[in-house]
């Protein structure tokens, strides 16, 4: 059952309203999200790259500058081992063009999801110095990977550890004990001694303020890495990180340059998608770019991602958008025939039952579990994991809800996993077929959520009539942009409203319009693009028998209906009309 929360965060709207020179409406939706003071709320409003902190500030950068400023000079091979999601190739693509850039001798290798996994590996080591390579530069990866990196210092390499995932801890009686890798230089925020502000950096924002401090120490201006933040932002939106702080003066940077990529790669794929440029927003990054640029690592290799970033012709970069946009739609047919699978075995199995899913599809492609637990997530408000089978064992991803730690539940059962690591809300894992019931049980043996934490919490942002809609209202919520996760669109509610008429949309036929009627008894066009099944026999069941008939006849059927909503602007052959979006109802 959905818990629906009206916000009630105090604040003296008026004041702010005439301070920023916006409405006290606008006001009131930056305080629910947790901007207080008047130099948060300037930050958040008006936030420069200026505004970023030192990245000197972060534990152990000067020190990988001062390597890399030597390994420059003596003209030593530098190997950069990327990872092969979004992230990964975009903080290996930073650090490839700023290190070239300088006329480094730089080159990169990114794992292979199924053979190699995640992140450092043995093999990748081995290659690496096979290779030639001095020194190795990882990133978005390599703070769990103790013992790789120990087997490359005793090979007399030199490695630096640039990553943003957890640092791995052993607990003992509540007290951690936290475990770095022995590499020669670790630059990671989410290191308890780290001076720098900010925590919620990707790995390619940290790749980037490494280029930044590098180009600084040699005297030259890091504005010539300014083309990269437009990768910055796709790493960060596509890595799902909170658009807050320092992420949010990022991806507003970065969509801004977007729009006019230079980028012979993000051009052709931005062409290849559909999309207008003009108008690219995190809704493209997260749904449209960053799933074709994901599907290289999931279904072939994630160097025909990296290779699209390099491509330097447009005829180059046009034959790689296609192919990443072709895997991206197997990808999409894949995944409904897993998610389909994943929520019968939820539906009637014993283990569907679980505070913490822990679903086995055996023959599920393993790239795909993270996004099969996401959608499954979703569905059933709890922590999931989805298990696939590999060449050893079994591997799997999770995604978890606010309310429960992924990483530190993981942590509790490490001596059944092979290999883990991740985050809060997300999560990668391997482990011994065998072990899988057991991991089930110890996983919910330790949960502690409640009923109320797995409960869908909708938080509105403030109840607001139909004749509020105008194109004013819906221009000024543009400020609130980049919309995402740690800064999710507002929320609106409209209680006791008539349900006038609905047509089913779409060639696909998924779409809802209705005309919808307030209390104030003033019609607007709505879009749901929800389940129209689950609503039309929800409408069944509640009102009378023929009630979605005589809405899809055109007949007013359905009054004091309460809907959560957003609104916008319709344009049609010219005009323009207000409309909104509903997201849900009781």
């Amino acid at each position: 059952m959905e818990q629906w929360v009206l916000l009630r965060k105090g604040a003296d709207f008026e004041r702010i309203a005439q301070k920023f020179h916006i409405s006290p409406r606008l006001a009131c939706l930056i305080r629910n999200r947790d901007v207080v003071g008047d130099e948060a709320v300037e930050g958040y409003l008006n936030g420069k790259l200026s505004d970023l902190s030192d990245g000197g500030l972060m534990k152990d950068m000067e020190k990988s500058v001062s390597i890399l400023k030597r390994k420059l000079a003596e003209k030593k091979k530098i190997r950069i081992i990327g990872d092969y999601d979004i992230d990964g190739v975009n903080a290996t693509y930073i650090l490839l063009e700023g290190l070239k850039g300088l006329g480094a001798d730089a080159d990169s290798d990114i794992p292979d999801r199924i053979r190699d996994g995640y992140g450092l590996n043995l093999e990748l080591i081995e290659r690496a110095y096979a290779d030639g390579a001095d020194t190795i530069v990882t990133c978005d990866n390599g703070i769990a990977a103790a013992d790789e990196i120990a087997r490359a210092k005793s090979l007399g390499m030199t490695v630096i550890v640039t990553d943003h995932h957890e640092v791995p801890f052993e607990e003992n009686e509540g007290e951690k004990r936290y475990i770095l890798p022995p590499a020669d230089a670790v630059v990671d925020p989410k290191q308890t001694d780290c001076a720098y502000p900010f925590k919620g950096l990707c790995g390619a924002a940290i790749a980037f303020r490494l280029m930044e401090k590098f180009y600084e120490a040699l005297g030259r201006s890091s504005r010539e890495l300014s083309p990269l933040i437009e990768n910055v932002a796709i790493a960060t939106v596509g890595d799902v990180m909170d658009l807050a702080g320092e992420n949010r003066i990022l991806v507003k940077e970065g969509l801004s340059r977007l729009k006019n990529t230079q980028n012979p790669g993000l051009k052709a794929l931005i062409a290849c998608t559909g999309i207008d440029s003009g108008h690219i927003g995190a809704y493209h990054i997260g749904f449209v770019l960053g799933p074709c640029l994901n599907a290289g690592g999931r279904l072939a290799t994630a160097r025909l991602s990296l290779a699209l970033l390099m491509a330097k012709s447009g005829r180059e970069a046009k034959a790689l958008a296609a192919d990443l946009k072709a895997l991206n739609d197997s990808r999409k047919e894949m995944t409904e025939e897993a998610v389909r699978q994943a929520a019968e075995l939820v539906e009637n199995s014993p283990e569907g039952r679980d505070k913490v899913l822990l679903i086995h599809l055996p023959d599920c492609h393993e790239s795909l579990a993270g996004i099969v637990a996401g959608r499954i997530r979703e569905r059933y408000h709890r922590p999931v994991f989805i298990l696939t089978d590999a060449r050893e064992g079994v591997k799997g991803s999770g995604r978890s809800i606010e309310a429960y730690h992924m990483y530190e539940g993981l942590n509790r059962c490490r001596k059944l996993l092979s290999k883990y690591g991740g985050h809060r809300l997300a999560a990668g894992l391997s482990l011994k077929k065998e072990n899988v019931p057991i991991l089930r049980r110890m996983l919910n043996d330790n949960c502690t959520l409640t009923e109320q934490d797995m409960a869908e919490k909708v938080s509105i942002d403030m109840e607001m009539p139909f004749s509020c809609v105008t194109e004013e209202l819906v221009a000024e919520l543009g400020l609130l942009e980049p919309f995402g996760k740690g800064n999710t669109k507002p929320v609106f509610a409209a209680r006791n409203i008539a349900l006038l008429e609905a047509r089913i949309l779409g060639k696909n036929h998924n779409v809802l319009k209705l005309k919808v009627q307030d209390q104030a008894r003033t019609v607007i066009d709505a879009m749901f693009f929800g389940d129209i099944g689950v609503f039309s026999s929800y409408l069944e069941a509640k009102y009378v028998k023929g009630t979605w008939n005589s809405l899809l006849a055109g007949r007013p059927a359905v009054a004091g209906l309460n809907i959560t909503y957003y609104p916008g602007i319709n344009e049609y052959q010219g005009r323009r009309t207000p409309q909104i979006t509903i997201t849900h109802y009781r």
